[in-house]
């Protein structure tokens, strides 16, 4: 069966199915989310910590900008509509959040590795994998003290947004990380600098896996690298040629890098498996998903693959390393701002680096499925699945 056809039939699958558990009462084996990641499912957290945000982000689905790198929303978000449960709040975010079922430690331009620990890594952002798993930490540790105390002397306030105690071991933890960490000096060092440290990488994925199993997490979904060899931005940026280029416009040798990258790290996760009898671990083909969308847009209802929705330019691209969206600038003696096409509906890459709602969307329908996930792992058979409409 063509990806094509199975990704369709999938996504009919699942919206049936959803709309029919959902006319019961919905019941669900997950009862929070707790996500480690960059900017792909960064739901809040680096405007919390740097506020400055503006433009056309959020557009499609909450009308302004809501602290995510897209149009709407993301995986993660969809992922816990499809539970029952709230968007989650960012765990940097102390207004307004509400930790009942989960929190969000993913912040934009998050590296796996420490930034300082390679030559090769420079994100800006300082919560890399590492200190995001102490942020988890620092969390379970306070949940447990708030409920220690009892409601006659703790503060009922953070007791009423903090989980229950025993939720760690009900909860999905997801991971969406390592593409800054993949991309940020590629074009300067090449692929094969690239591949010095890509070891460390999947090292730092699989032994904090190890650590949140031992804080008492039993179910881990882990997302692979996306097809960079397709993204609008590196297209424009990173050096190639066209004999480089597939029948489709992508990159054929840094998706293939991506690949070597995925392949270690789904045999990590394998063996990982073995040292975590109990725990469930799931490897997610995020990557074959996005390149069937950026390959056959039109097959899922889109209609752009490597062009962007939000940037500068036009042309095959729409994108300018100048000017990223909802930015502006003077170039050429002109003001010029980086605006967003008027149907993201109709795109996979909402600025060039991230995805569109109605991309995500459709990658989130082939998690539910659980046809791309290694193991198969069908969350309809662990939970009553909600329209994500």
């Amino acid at each position: 069966m063509s990806s094509r056809v199975s990704i369709n039939s999938l996504i009919i699958f699942t919206m049936v199915l959803s709309c029919l558990l959902g006319l019961s009462h919905a019941k669900c084996d997950f009862k929070a989310i707790f996500n480690f990641g960059d900017s792909n499912s960064d739901t809040g957290g680096f405007f919390a910590a740097f506020p400055a945000e503006s433009g056309p982000f959020g557009m499609t689905y909450f009308n302004k900008p809501a602290g995510r790198a897209s149009d709407g929303r993301l995986i993660v978000d969809f992922l816990a509509q499809a539970f029952g449960l709230p968007f989650l709040s960012p765990y940097l975010q102390s207004i307004g959040s509400n930790f009942r079922h989960g929190a969000n430690y993913a912040t934009l331009a998050s590296t796996v590795l420490l930034p300082n620990t390679s030559l090769f890594v420079t994100g800006i952002s300082p919560f890399s994998l590492a200190i995001q798993l102490n942020q988890m930490k620092q969390f379970k540790t306070k949940v447990e003290e708030i409920h220690q105390q009892g409601t006659s002397s703790c503060d009922c306030t953070s007791e009423a947004k903090t989980p229950s105690p025993d939720i760690f071991g009900k909860s999905l933890y997801t991971f969406y990380i390592g593409q800054n960490d993949f991309t940020s000096n590629l074009a300067s060092v090449g692929i094969g600098g690239v591949k010095k440290y890509l070891p460390q990488v999947v090292s730092q994925i699989t032994s904090t896996i190890k650590e949140l199993y031992n804080l008492g997490g039993l179910t881990f979904m882990v997302l692979n690298l996306a097809p960079v060899g397709c993204y609008p931005s590196f297209l424009v940026q990173l050096p190639h040629n066209g004999s480089d280029l597939d029948d489709f416009g992508c990159m054929v040798s840094y998706n293939n890098a991506v690949v070597d990258y995925n392949n270690m790290l789904k045999d990590a996760l394998k063996q990982t498996r073995k040292t975590l009898p109990k725990a469930s671990i799931i490897y997610v083909d995020n990557y074959k998903v996005l390149l069937e969308l950026f390959h056959h847009p039109t097959s899922h209802g889109l209609k752009y693959g490597t062009k962007a929705c939000c940037g500068y330019g036009g042309g095959d691209y729409n994108f300018n390393p100048k000017l990223y969206c909802g930015n502006t600038k003077v170039i050429n003696g002109s003001t010029v701002t980086a605006t967003a096409c008027d149907d993201p509906y109709n795109y996979v890459s909402w600025d060039g680096i991230h995805a569109t709602e109605a991309a995500n969307k459709l990658i989130t329908y082939a998690i539910l499925n659980g046809s791309y996930s290694d193991p198969p792992f069908p969350l309809h058979k662990h939970c009553d699945l909600q329209p994500i409409g």
